[in-house]
């Protein structure tokens, strides 16, 4: 499924807020005639966007995989849309089955009346080979307590970075990372840093430096939520079901 985050308290399900997972499971109640709760593969916070989520959902009504997207989409508001559903292993999750996690972060760097819901507009000069080498140096660590959410509940702070690289075209700059697993509010954090690096008001050894803190008082401020899309999540095929 895809969804603009604009509009909502975020992925997951809270009291008197409009979420994105609430919003599905509504859908999914009224067609299957029988209370559904969906678990999604992770969680985004308020204002961010998806391109691609993966949710999980068991029910023992039947129905038609391929045309249920058609049915859920004609309930569903215009901001979240279904586009497709397949038949997995009744152990298969969501969450913890992910292989990998992609995110991308947008930025214009001048003023634009059509992409300003859409993109952190940033427009200080930014050195950007000075911020992929912060990437580099970002790849070269696991422990990334130094970006997560002060006083969050995770067991581990331990990630595997695959790729993170910014690139640039025109007037527009784009960050995309892939790991295992993200902590909350890290990629924010780690764009919020880099750009500390990209005008010089952080040096590459600060850079490291705030790393091996594991403080997240010494790293950046979080970049927008507006600018952060989720675009992609792997499974093992092992996980479904043959058609």
């Amino acid at each position: 499924m895809s969804y603009n985050g604009t509009h909502y308290h975020g992925w997951q399900v809270q009291p008197n807020a409009v979420t994105v997972q609430a919003t599905l499971n509504k859908a999914l109640s009224v067609l299957l005639k029988s209370p559904t709760d969906s678990m999604g593969a992770g969680r985004t916070d308020t204002g961010v966007h998806a391109v691609q989520m993966v949710a999980h959902f068991d029910t023992k009504v039947s129905f038609d995989t391929e045309q249920m997207p058609y049915k859920l989409n004609a309930f569903l508001p215009k901001d979240i849309a279904v586009n497709a559903i397949k038949n997995v292993h009744k152990e298969a999750h969501a969450r913890f089955d992910a292989t990998s996690r992609s995110y991308i972060y947008k930025i214009t760097t001048s003023k634009d009346v059509f992409e300003h819901d859409k993109r952190h507009c940033f427009t200080r000069p930014l050195d950007v080979n000075l911020m992929n080498k912060a990437s580099r140096i970002l790849m070269g660590y696991k422990d990334f307590e130094c970006f997560s959410r002060m006083h969050s509940d995770v067991k581990t702070f331990l990630c595997q970075i695959s790729h993170a690289q910014w690139t640039q075209t025109e007037n527009h700059l784009e960050f995309k990372i892939t790991a295992n697993r993200f902590l909350r509010n890290m990629v924010r954090a780690i764009v919020g840093t880099m750009l500390d690096v990209g005008i010089s008001k952080t040096s590459l050894d600060e850079f490291k430096n705030i790393i091996e803190s594991k403080d997240r008082s010494n790293a950046g401020a979080s970049a927008p939520a507006k600018g952060l899309y989720l675009t992609e999540i792997l499974y093992p095929n092992s996980i479904y079901l043959d058609d």
